[in-house]
């Protein structure tokens, strides 16, 4: 067990990196933040801050003498580089390498008896023809490695969009993933501690707007309910076969023959920023106790049901109106200006 006062090191510097310093305080933590940005908003809630490249292997071994512990708040980093921090860094490169690789993840995800969309490989113009002709239309080309929040992402509605998808992705290696008919998208999330205790959230349901979550809500439709607990199996199955320690996110659709995973996220995730207010123990929070070794918290509802929205791009020009509204939980992640698309913070509505 690491013993508050020790100090807890986060790779990125972003809103999640921001949060779970805030949850680390609040145990008697100290964070140290490593990021390669001159400002990023978690150094201005954390102890320590240095600034280096993720892949300068000296600065992070540095960095990690410097620190009980160490997690990372994002998956799209240089995973190699990060083994210097041996044992230390929990969850593990492994986790990492498979989430930040989507053909890689599907394979690992299947393998665990979990389903996915019917899905190829493509390297190229010609793979993207043979997958519209096995799969069918409409499908969506999804870039391999970088993509999030919609980014990296190409629709083909008809075999003569393959090549204008295939250039909107850049021509990069990436999976072509059937479309699918869902009723619903929701979130597992779960926190795993090194001793294989695992607890999860209610499983919020997520809505979207241009590839980017716009709300979240707590407890979910009846639809996905039905589906909550064959999910949470197949996250947990996922969590154990990665041995991953921390929480875990893993998104699904919810469809007429049960729930189908979409992606992976080996971290705190925006669709559980509600819990903050709205579970007894936040996830961010949940993260700090499992990293270091504590027992996990309570993830009991608070309210009978909770909501949080995204304040994207001139969403925060709002913020006056909300911090005056009675009951709104208002989160400002510091960013500056504000820029389309771009998380400027959110808010939690707890309805009794």
């Amino acid at each position: 067990m690491i013993e508050p006062g020790a100090t807890i090191g986060i790779v990125g510097g972003g809103q999640l990196g921001r949060m779970l310093s805030v949850a680390a305080a609040q145990l008697g933590y100290k964070c140290h933040i490593f990021d390669p940005h001159e400002h990023p908003v978690a150094a201005d809630v954390a102890a320590d801050f240095t600034r280096a490249a993720f892949d300068d292997t000296e600065a992070l071994r540095r960095f990690g003498e410097q620190c009980a512990v160490v997690t990372y708040e994002f998956e799209n980093l240089p995973a190699a580089p990060l083994s210097v921090l041996g044992d230390k860094l929990r969850p593990g490169t492994r986790s990492l390498q498979v989430a930040q690789d989507r053909a890689e993840e599907k394979t690992f995800i299947e393998g665990t008896g979990a389903r996915v969309a019917p899905w190829r490989r493509v390297d190229s113009l010609a793979d993207v023809q043979a997958a519209v002709e096995a799969l069918g239309c409409p499908l969506v080309l999804k870039t391999r490695r970088y993509g999030y929040d919609g980014k990296g992402q190409a629709w083909i509605h008809s075999p003569q969009e393959a090549v204008t998808a295939w250039d909107a992705i850049g021509q990069q290696p990436a999976v072509a993933e059937a479309g699918i008919r869902f009723v619903a998208e929701f979130s597992i999330i779960i926190a795993r501690g090194a001793d294989g205790t695992a607890i999860r959230f209610d499983a919020p349901e997520n809505e979207h707007e241009g590839g980017i979550l716009r709300r979240s809500t707590v407890p979910a439709s009846a639809a996905v309910e039905a589906q909550a607990e064959a999910a949470a199996a197949m996250a947990l199955g996922i969590a154990e076969a990665l041995d991953h320690v921390g929480v875990l996110t893993v998104e699904f659709f919810a469809s007429a023959d049960g729930p189908i995973v979409n992606e992976i996220a080996p971290r705190v995730h925006n669709s559980g920023h509600w819990s903050i207010e709205g579970a007894a123990t936040s996830q961010f929070e949940q993260h700090i106790r499992a990293i270091c070794g504590l027992p996990l918290g309570s993830t009991r509802l608070r309210a009978r049901e909770v909501t949080m929205q995204n304040l994207i791009g001139d969403d925060v020009l709002a913020w006056r109106e909300l911090v005056a509204e009675k009951g709104a939980a208002v989160h400002l992640y510091g960013k500056g200006a504000p820029r389309p698309g771009r998380k400027m913070g959110h808010v939690t509505r707890l309805h009794d």
